[in-house]
Parts: C-alpha cells; structure tokens; sequence
C-alpha cells in the first residue's frame, strides 16, 4: 500500500473553499479512479495549510489512478477553481506503512496487517458535521533503521502514557510514477499517527529515547477531521 500526506499551502482565507469543493467534487471522483481518499483535515495551528491523505495498492496502481483522476472530467471542470485558492501544492510525502506486526497489539485484527487506515465509511455529502476527534500526526527526519528502534523504545513509552500509535510510515524511495505531481524527495522520514475523542485529551508525551536518533527538528501536525473524512 501507497500513502500520500499532502499538505497544500492556501491563499489566506481560502482553506475552507477548497474544503468545500474538495468534499462536493473530488472524493468519490478520486476513488472511481483508483485511489482511496482516507482524511482530510484542518490543521490547528496554520489556518492556511490543508492537509489530506489518499492510497493506492502499489506505484503502478498510482500511476494509472491519477492519469485517470487529472485527465478527467471532473478535474478538468473543476481545477481552476481549486487551483485559485492555493499558493503551493507540492508538499508531499511518499510513504508505505510500517509492518504492524512492529509496534502493533496482538489483538490488532489481521485484516488490517497490511493498511492501517483501511477503508471506512464517511459521511455523505451534507451529512451530519465534522468529528470531534483529533489526529496527531508526527513526523521525524530519520536514519534507516529507525522504525525497529521506534517500536523497542517509543511504543512502549507512548502506550504506558495512553498515547498508542495508530499507524506508523516511513519513506517510499520508488520513483515518482507521475512526475506531473512531484513528491518530496532525498529525505527519509518516520510517520506516525495517534488519535484523541477530542481537542481536551489529547497528550504529548516526552519521549527522551528519541534524543540524538533524529536529524532535524520534529513537526507535529494537529488535524481536525473535516465534515467528510473517513478518518474521525
């Protein structure tokens, strides 16, 4: 499985468009191509980012979902209208899950070994409102080897102080199936995912086994699920 974490850089003011847009027009147009379309958020502390998150079940599946996606109809209609709210949109990591059977319970279903996000139902569209719940997702700049070292030091720490990952990725290094939308490249990153009921609970537990293992300074999303993600 093939993730994306995209974070776009928005035009002041202008996230919520694209939200609205992005929810009407883009979910189940992305999914009739190939992909799936698993969160979407705001972030919490930058009212200008849009951070969101698709798969695909390997690269060549990627590459033919998105020349399904851009060169259809939908996008087509509707791109100047999303692209008009937007400064950036080539903030993104290529990431696959790290192996569950690393930091995961034994009580973890075995259908959800290979996917920590599988497919859920979302919302439909002007159904209900958007989750109280919060994600945290986590991202460390790494060297290789990191994700065993995370699981032996930092699980253990995080579960005692009720702070269990949800998921964890790491780098994809394969090259870009589809250069007309670049991905981040030379860096290897470690990412993981914890959720909260609400903006209240949510933790951040010191995590002293971390100090020297990372190479740049950590970056801690805080997304609040929008009316339509999957993810809630």
């Amino acid at each position: 499985m093939i993730y994306e974490l995209r974070q776009y850089t928005m035009r002041p003011g202008r996230r919520d468009t694209l939200i609205e847009l992005f929810e009407r027009e883009f979910i189940e147009s992305q999914e009739a191509a190939g992909m799936g379309v698993v969160g979407q958020f705001r972030n919490l502390d930058d009212p200008d980012t849009y951070p969101w998150m698709r798969n695909f079940p390997d690269m060549e599946a990627r590459r033919r979902a998105l020349t399904t996606f851009y060169g259809g109809p939908t996008w087509k209609a509707n791109r100047d209208a999303a692209n008009a709210t937007m400064l950036d949109s080539d903030n993104v990591l290529l990431l696959r899950p790290v192996p569950a059977a690393l930091f995961r319970s034994p009580a973890t279903d075995p259908a959800d070994a290979d996917d920590p996000f599988p497919g859920r139902e979302r919302p439909g569209l002007g159904e209900g409102g958007a989750s109280s719940a919060l994600y945290v997702a986590t991202i460390y700049h790494v060297e290789d080897g990191f994700a065993e070292f995370f699981a032996e030091r930092a699980v253990p720490e995080l579960a005692e102080a009720g702070v269990p990952p949800i998921a964890c990725f790491a780098t994809e290094h394969a090259e870009n199936t589809y250069p007309a939308l670049p991905v981040r490249t030379g860096e290897n990153v470690f990412v993981w995912f914890a959720r909260f009921d609400s903006v209240e609970d949510e933790r951040d537990p010191y995590l002293p086994a971390l100090e020297g293992r990372l190479t740049a300074p950590p970056e801690r999303l805080r997304l609040a699920p929008t009316a339509r993600s999957a993810l809630r």
